[in-house]
């Protein structure tokens, strides 16, 4: 079952945090997890509005930092040396060393600016340095299929480098949809970025569907479980 909670609800769960991370010293890390196209990202940019909206006593509207898991996809070029291409988007097509890495520094270095790479979506590449971390931020947003791999100990994924990411997240929220509504929208993403209707069911099929489920067992793990078509 997915919690019904409002945008009001969740801003005060990220105030809650934020408090006891910084009984530590560091940025409080929350972490928006679920399958390919369950909406993480729109959740997660209503989040920021919000929380920028509401900044904690002292703070401005650069409290909040975003450090979203897709700029840490391997580029292509990467992808063709190591012959993973056809599988982008799969758990080992992404740098999960270097975000757990940036993680960590956004966590506790707190007097200069961490840079962090954003995702492209009409080139499907990493662009280097595209975000930041700056020394005012006081809370960091992630969101990404993989925040919860290798919490269960899972030998390939600790391999990898997942297991460092969910140590190092304040609180991970899971954002769940009916896997048919889930479906449409990505076939419908992968046509607007240049995929044939076809061609677009044939991805969603054989590398997408295979990874929500990866993604999918981790749920049980998250602090909430959302329906992110009720947060309002």
């Amino acid at each position: 079952m997915s919690s019904t909670v409002g945008l009001a609800d969740l801003v005060a769960r990220a105030h809650d945090l934020l408090r006891q991370a910084e009984r530590t010293g560091e940025r409080a890390v929350i972490g928006v997890v679920g399958a390919p196209g369950a909406g993480k990202s729109t959740l997660v940019d209503a989040l920021l509005a919000a929380l920028a909206a509401a900044p904690p006593e002292g703070a401005t509207a650069d409290w909040v930092a975003h450090l979203p898991m897709d700029g840490f996809h391997l580029a292509d070029a990467q992808l063709d040396r190591l012959g993973r291409r056809d599988r982008k988007g799969a758990p080992d097509t992404f740098d999960a060393r270097g975000y757990a890495a940036s993680l960590r520094r956004a966590r506790t270095e707190r007097e200069h600016t961490v840079f962090v790479p954003g995702f492209e979506r009409e080139l499907e590449q990493p662009i280097a340095s595209a975000l930041a971390v700056r020394p005012e931020a006081r809370l960091v947003l992630t969101e990404g299929n993989y925040l919860l791999l290798g919490a269960d100990g899972d030998a390939d994924h600790l391999a990898q480098g997942w297991g460092e990411v969910r140590a190092l997240l304040d609180a991970t929220w899971y954002v769940a949809v009916p896997d048919a509504v889930r479906r449409e929208r990505l076939v419908a993403r992968h046509v607007r970025f240049g995929k044939t209707p076809a061609a677009a069911a044939a991805w969603v099929d054989e590398v997408d569907e295979p990874n929500a489920r990866l993604v999918g067992a981790g749920r049980d793990r998250a602090d909430l479980v959302i329906d992110p078509d009720r947060v309002g």
